[in-house]
């Protein structure tokens, strides 16, 4: 997961008009004619225009509070670059100004969430209130306020989502860069509405990243205990991964069917609120019993008192519904964005909902979907289950158990330091040139992560991105690892993207779906970073339908996302009992129009455990999208056998739409078509073997 300013712009919206709080205590209109006829008069035809579209643009978010029509003339004035060295000379000291305040920003915001964001031992009351805190709040008020937002407003060309999907393909790179500087101030959103925002995803963060299970303490209807010591799995993405890991093990059915017990209990609240993230407690899920343990495989103190079987009940949907009302908050400074959801599909992604929901259905309603369930039946030996929703049996299996993984991992990784020295060599295992493998490894700093892991990117040229995964006391385990790799990809686009971009303002990807995708080509291939042999080419069959599987499987969880949000803006007065009752019934909805034909029950609720959609606003969608671009980028990669070349120069293509990245970086616009074709053509090949 990509932790970074791109995700957050998905929340406080971009390239918007904003409705201004006051209007101009007098119009500017006549002030502007008169500067039209006065100032224009020496100027080009194509200056004129320009003059005429930034008075527009300026005068749009004028309120009273910046001035009178005079200040507004005088301001025109000085400030609107006469010509084309002018205007270049303006837009380098903005680049070079905004870079650093950026940056510096970021910065601030990651040390204020170090230690929630990071395992460095027990938490502070203070760390609640440090993570909080967003001191980048107030910044667009300031920039207002000493006018330096209307300055890049009056110089430089503010476009629409469909301007740009109409004549981007002829647009130079500046012209790329000036519309995403642009981008930013063409909303005013206030501090205290952005502060909100901020508050909310601290506390979502800091609920997430403590919701562990200790799987030693699940008992069965014997009483046994069917998994390790000290394992310690985060909801929900070790919770899926050791899911996973079972379909390699022996016995691991009943071990299946009990973490996927685990997950109905936390979407339905059912969960008793002790048992989590307690060591202290045994759990039985399925009868949902709880006492105290007589085992320790821990090191935290004792706590007096009895443990309480009282479930969780509504802290899941409570923490959900304060995102929602944080967001909404915006929603009156964007009336061409109105919604959360709309910016974040027209804006964020830059992809229209409708665009979005139908590439995910033609995944979920694909008849290819019943046609690889019968597959991975046949393979299993039985009828499908709910939780073979994360079948993990199509992609070729490691010669080594999870538990010889495990101790493979930690042996090599004894600490996120250890990961940090060895990345030089595991980027040039992937195609790095030798050079290039160094400076990537020489910006990127490891930390070891409180939760699962994410990836979080530098605003300044001259700060490192950071990779945070988890690292056990014993060192990293292979889930550790393997979200690590993950991570690296992320950060590897991330660098590239700002590092070496011809424009400041260019850098990025399109969307989190882009760098999402680069994260899954490097995680393909963490068995490789471990010395395992590589698939073999009469393998890849299997591995396109393992791609496939997976993104059926999350653009379900991305539908749910979707309808979720949905039922919010439509339920504004929801109480937290009201929107978790509505969540499963989403999540049963979309589950039994598209899985339980193939999955053989009603009413799964397994589609909402995702963790994403309770701290990650609408973030969900945009996993589904990047298998997509992830199978359209291994196709490429297939036929041009360069990795590392190519993820460099694709990453350098920066922040266009998605079908003008993609068209340039692989040949074919954004869309689920060619995992589907590939599918196809992978069913054909594994049933004439």
């Amino acid at each position: 997961m990509r932790l970074s300013a791109l995700a957050l712009s998905f929340v406080l919206g971009a390239s918007l008009p904003a409705v201004p709080s006051t209007r101009p205590a007098g119009s500017l209109a006549p002030i502007q004619q008169k500067l039209a006829r006065d100032l224009g008069a020496g100027l080009s035809a194509p200056d004129q225009a320009r003059l005429q579209r930034g008075m527009t643009q300026a005068a749009a978010l004028w309120t009273a509070k910046d001035g009178s029509p005079a200040t507004f003339e005088a301001f025109v004035k000085q400030h609107f670059a006469r010509d084309a060295q002018a205007l270049d000379a303006l837009y380098h000291r903005l680049a070079f100004v905004l870079e650093s305040l950026d940056g510096h920003l970021l910065e601030l915001g990651r040390d204020l969430r170090w230690h929630t964001d990071l395992d460095l031992g027990p938490l502070l009351p203070a760390d609640e209130l440090l993570s909080g805190w967003n001191p980048g709040a107030h910044v667009n008020d300031d920039l207002f306020a000493n006018k330096l937002a209307f300055v890049v407003l009056l110089n430089f060309r503010q476009s629409t989502l469909a301007e740009r999907l109409k004549e981007g393909e002829t647009w130079t790179r500046r012209d790329w860069a000036e519309a995403r500087l642009v981008d930013r101030f063409t909303t005013r959103i206030p501090a205290e509405a952005a502060q909100a925002v901020s508050e909310a995803a601290g506390e979502a963060d800091r609920y997430i990243a403590s919701y562990n299970i200790w799987a030693h303490h699940l008992l069965d209807a014997k009483g046994q205990r069917p998994f390790p010591a000290g394992k310690r799995l985060l909801s929900h993405w070790n919770l899926r991964d050791e899911l996973k890991s079972q379909y390699a093990q022996e016995g691991g059915l009943e071990r299946q069917r009990m973490l996927a017990k685990v997950m109905e209990r936390i979407v339905t609240q059912e969960i008793p609120a002790s048992v989590i993230d307690n060591p202290r407690a045994d759990w039985n899920p399925f009868t949902n019993q709880v006492a105290a343990s007589a085992v320790k495989d821990h090191e935290l103190p004792a706590v007096p008192g009895v443990l309480s079987a009282a479930p969780e009940g509504l802290r899941r949907y409570e923490i959900l519904l304060k995102t929602f009302q944080a967001v909404c908050k915006l929603d009156r400074y964007t009336p061409h964005a109105p919604t959360h959801i709309a910016r974040s599909f027209d804006e964020g992604r830059q992809l229209p909902e409708a665009r979005v929901r139908k590439m995910l259905e033609d995944v979920v309603g694909s008849p290819l979907v019943k046609e690889v369930a019968a597959l991975a039946s046949q393979r299993l030996g039985r009828p499908l289950e709910p939780f073979d929703l994360w079948y993990s049996g199509f992609k070729p299996r490691p010669a080594h158990s999870e538990a010889e993984l495990d101790a493979l991992t930690r042996k090599r990784f004894p600490t996120a330091a250890a990961y940090k020295a060895e990345m030089p060599t595991m980027l040039r295992d992937l195609g790095f040139a030798p050079e290039t493998a160094d400076f990537l490894a020489s910006k990127i700093e490891v930390d070891p992560a409180r939760g699962s892991g994410h990836a979080m990117g530098a605003e300044r040229r001259s700060d490192s991105a950071h990779l945070r995964t988890r690292v056990g006391q014993g060192g990293m385990d292979y889930k550790g690892f393997n979200i690590a790799v993950h991570e690296m990809g992320h950060n590897v686009e991330q660098v590239f993207s700002l590092n070496r971009m011809d424009h400041f303002f260019l850098k990025g990807v399109p969307n989190t779906a882009f760098t999402e995708a680069m994260a899954f080509v490097f995680q393909a291939r963490d068995l490789e970073l471990l010395g395992l042999p590589k698939a073999a080419a009469s393998e890849r069959a299997w591995g396109t339908l393992h791609d496939f599987w997976s993104t059926y499987e999350i653009a379900g969880v991305g539908l749910v996302d979707m309808q979720v949000w949905r039922w919010m803006y439509d339920h504004p007065q929801a109480t937290p009992v009201q929107l978790k009752q509505a969540v499963l019934s989403i999540a049963k909805e979309v589950w039994n129009r598209y899985y339980a034909p193939v999955l053989g029950q009603k009413d799964s609720v397994l589609l909402a455990i995702y963790s994403h959609m309770i701290h990650s606003f609408l973030y969900l969608p945009d996993y589904a999208i990047g298998h997509m671009i992830a199978h359209q980028v291994e196709e490429h990669l297939e036929g041009k056998g360069n990795l590392g070349a190519e993820v460099e120069r694709m990453t350098r293509l920066g922040r266009l739409t998605p079908d003008l990245w993609m068209q340039q970086a692989t040949g074919r616009p954004v869309g689920p078509e060619a995992m589907l074709e590939a599918t196809a053509k992978a069913l054909k090949a594994v049933r004439t073997r």
